[in-house]
């Protein structure tokens, strides 16, 4: 049975909301995190920053360097959380199969919801199948939702609508801000084909780097590719066949289970240099006790990961006695995991953050006073 998948993604929602609440902040480059002259790191920029090359995770440094005129903001998480409960209150009237991804987007799953008989009925010059019937019937529900968190919220989002998540995604990426993209399934090979390989999930800068070098550049050239992808991506290679072609199985997922919690990034040059590592750490630290505060766990397992330039990699770990859910502890393992094991012994390419072996938060509460 062919599914009908919506992906939403607010449109720079942390910077948005500001400039919501502060009107002088309309349509200036507004940057939510630390300040550059306390070292601080972006939680998130606006479109008009975002022009300037200035990304999350990024020190507030270079943030500055890039865009001079950036106007920094603190983060306020406990707003953002209460804004993302509404929105996602809003998804939840429409279907009961979501996914919530991250505090700003979410997949939702449509296919018991959406009648497309209305569609279905053949037009002699361009026949519509049932299954791109119900995607094109699925546009009105999408179009409420838009309009609806524009009205009570003063807040834009991206939609996309495909037959699974993977075009859903595209989908919602592809007219950014305030999208909205359907993606047919008789068309879905040939809407890929235009666009950049770094668009297909899991494809980052150094498998990007590794497809260009062999002359793939879009996902065109993927489809096209005669040969065997397995030695430039390893055993990636079936999935991004599958991707390249607009095709993806995995299901919307309901479940509440999480085994681990992890951020990485993957640097535009190999560094060595603490100051940039550690900004990523206090970064990733942060978003990390973010999700875990979300959920009501902590951890008992801290890891790092890193790659250097001749992709060789590294994972290591520390599980300590007692359940961590605090930024600064996090932080603090990892930099110790770094040191001792000695990993920062030459430029990395990538590094990784995470925690694992999770349980409930209550555990942590109670050992504060064992």
């Amino acid at each position: 049975m062919s599914r009908v998948i919506l992906h939403l993604d607010m449109d720079a929602f942390y910077a948005s909301i500001e400039q919501r609440d502060q009107p002088r902040l309309k349509g200036k480059p507004v940057i939510v995190g630390g300040s550059a002259q306390e070292r601080g790191v972006v939680c998130a920029a606006s479109y008009e920053a975002r022009k300037f090359g200035v990304r999350s995770a990024m020190p507030s440094s270079t943030a500055r360097r890039l865009c001079p005129n950036g106007i920094f903001v603190p983060p306020a998480m406990e707003k953002y959380r209460a804004e993302s409960r509404v929105i996602m209150g809003f998804l939840k009237e429409i279907s009961p199969i979501i996914e919530p991804l991250s505090i700003d987007e979410a997949y939702l799953d449509l296919t018991d919801v959406i009648d497309g008989s209305d569609f279905a009925a053949p037009i002699v010059a361009d026949p519509i199948s049932a299954a791109d019937a119900k995607l094109l019937a699925s546009i009105p529900a999408a179009r409420q939702l838009k309009e609806r968190i524009a009205k009570e919220c003063d807040l834009s989002a991206s939609i996309g609508i495909a037959s699974n998540k993977f075009l859903a995604k595209v989908g919602s990426d592809f007219q950014k801000p305030n999208g909205l993209t359907v993606i047919p399934e008789r068309d879905k090979a040939g809407f890929l084909r235009p666009l950049p390989v770094r668009t297909i999930y899991g494809v980052g800068k150094v498998t990007e780097q590794a497809l260009i070098t062999a002359g793939i550049r879009t996902i065109g050239d993927l489809q096209d590719y005669p040969s065997d992808l397995r030695p430039l991506v390893g055993s990636f290679a079936a999935a991004l066949r599958q991707f390249a072609f607009g095709e993806d199985d995995r299901p919307v997922d309901v479940s509440d289970e999480v085994k681990s919690i992890s951020s990485e990034e993957t640097f535009t040059r190999d560094t060595a240099d603490r100051g940039v590592l550690r900004a990523f750490l206090r970064a990733a630290a942060r978003e990390i006790e973010e999700s875990l505060r979300e959920r009501r766990l902590a951890a008992f397992t801290v890891q790092v990961r890193v790659r250097y330039g001749d992709f060789t990699t590294l994972t290591r770990q520390i599980t300590v006695e007692d359940p961590i859910c605090q930024a600064a502890q996090i932080y603090r393992l990892g930099c110790f995991l770094l040191a001792r094991h000695n990993l920062v012994n030459r430029p990395l390419r990538l590094l990784g953050l995470g925690v694992s072996k999770l349980g409930d938060a209550a555990a942590q509460q109670l050992a504060l006073f064992s």
